[in-house]
């Protein structure tokens, strides 16, 4: 089983930056191809970003093009999502999840979520 750790989430201003990081404990993170989802209450949970097993492709939703950048840190054994120029309409719970084939497939594994509120 692959435990998935968000952290970096909370509350910034219109216009500013957070970074969100997921962690994969005792697992290789290249291992996966990892998505980064997002929802809002009353809405279908949304990709926002993700990065091919390899970290080498990354797919961004239109909505986050240029904004949003997705990485794998080999050492950290992390991937980190750093997302810019934030607008109210990112906030919303966003969450880590996990491939064992590719980006695109259906999701083996989920992390718990993290809020992300972008409001001044």
């Amino acid at each position: 089983q692959l435990q998935l750790v968000e952290s970096g989430g909370g509350l910034v201003q219109p216009g500013g930056a957070l970074t969100l990081s997921c962690a994969t404990p005792e697992h290789n993170v290249f291992w996966y191809a990892i998505t980064w989802f997002r929802q809002v209450p009353g809405q279908e949970r949304e990709s926002v970003a993700c990065i091919s097993l390899n970290g080498a492709t990354t797919t961004y939703a239109d909505s986050v093009k240029g904004r949003f950048t997705l990485s794998k840190l080999q050492r950290e054994n992390v991937v980190r999502l750093q997302m810019n120029s934030l607008k109210p309409e990112d906030s919303g719970t966003y969450y880590c999840a996990a491939s064992n084939v590719a980006c695109g497939y259906p999701i083996d594994f989920w992390g718990k979520g993290i809020p992300v509120i972008v409001s001044s």
